[in-house]
C-alpha cells in the first residue's frame, strides 16, 4: 500500500507531508497515518509543520466513503477528522501549517486548528463548501470555525460557503496568518516552527490549553454527541 503521509524530523521540527497523489482526501487511512506521524513528533517533543502536496493542502473528507453506503465508516471518518482537529488544537508543541494550495471542507477546518498558518499565494480556494453542495454542517465544524474566524466571516464561511483566496482577506477573516509565494511556503513554515520552539514550551502548552479550554470542551462534546464511537 502506498504511503499517504511522510514524516521527517530535522532538529526540533517534524515535517509531516500529506500526498495521496490526488486531492489529499482525508480518508480513514490518511487520518490514521497523520496521527501516527503526530505520535512520532510528540515523542520527539518537536514542533510540527504540516504540508499538503503542490497545489493542494486537502480537499476534505473522502466522499467515496459517504457514497459507499457504509454509514459506520462515514461516522468513523467524521469522528477521526474532528478528533484530529481537537488534537492539533491541544498539541503540546507549536503546530504550523504550510497551506500549499486548496483547503476545502475538513481541509479548511484543519487549517483553523493549527497555531500558525502560512498560505501559498495564488488562485487557490479556502472554503467550507458544505452549504454549496447541499450538506448540513456538524456542530463540531461550527465550534472550530467560531473559535478562529471573526463572527462575520464565520457566518459567511459556513452559511454562505464563501470562497477565500490566500491574501489579505483570508488573513483578516482568520483563515491564515501569513501569505508568501508558493516557492517560499516550505522554508517559511519551517523557519516559523523553529522560531516558535524558542518559546518556553511548558508555558506554551499551558497557555494554549487555557486559551482553548472552552473550545476543546465544546468540540469534544459535539464529537461524542454527533459521531458516537462503536
Amino acid at each position: 500500500m502506498a504511503t499517504l503521509v511522510t514524516y521527517e524530523l530535522t532538529g526540533n521540527v517534524a515535517r509531516i507531508t500529506l500526498d495521496d497523489g490526488k486531492v489529499n482526501a482525508l480518508s480513514l487511512a490518511m487520518l490514521a497515518e497523520i496521527n501516527a506521524a503526530l505520535d512520532q513528533a510528540e515523542a520527539a517533543k518537536a514542533a510540527v509543520v504540516i504540508f499538503g502536496r503542490e497545489g493542494r493542502f486537502s480537499g476534505g473528507f473522502d466522499l467515496s466513503v459517504f457514497r459507499s453506503g457504509d454509514a459506520a465508516a462515514g461516522v468513523r471518518m467524521l469522528r477521526d477528522g474532528f478528533s484530529l482537529s481537537a488534537r492539533l488544537l491541544s498539541f503540546p508543541t507549536p503546530v504550523v501549517i504550510g497551506c500549499t494550495g486548496h483547503a476545502i471542507a475538513m481541509g479548511a477546518f484543519l487549517l483553523l486548528s493549527a497555531d500558525y498558518r502560512i498560505g501559498a499565494a495564488g488562485a487557490f480556494k479556502i472554503q467550507a463548501n458544505e452549504t454549496a453542495i447541499g450538506m448540513a454542517l456538524p456542530t463540531a465544524a461550527y465550534v472550530v470555525t467560531n473559535s478562529r474566524l471573526t463572527p462575520t466571516h464565520a457566518h459567511r464561511a459556513l452559511a454562505l460557503a464563501e470562497i477565500y483566496e490566500p491574501g489579505d482577506a483570508a488573513i483578516a477573516a482568520g483563515w491564515l496568518d501569513a501569505v508568501v509565494p508558493v516557492a517560499d511556503v516550505a522554508a517559511t513554515a519551517h523557519m516559523k516552527a523553529a522560531e516558535l520552539m524558542a518559546l518556553n514550551l511548558g508555558a506554551h502548552a499551558t497557555n494554549k490549553r487555557k486559551g482553548r479550554d472552552a473550545t476543546l470542551t465544546a468540540l469534544r462534546a459535539a464529537i461524542d454527541a454527533e459521531f458516537p464511537s462503536a
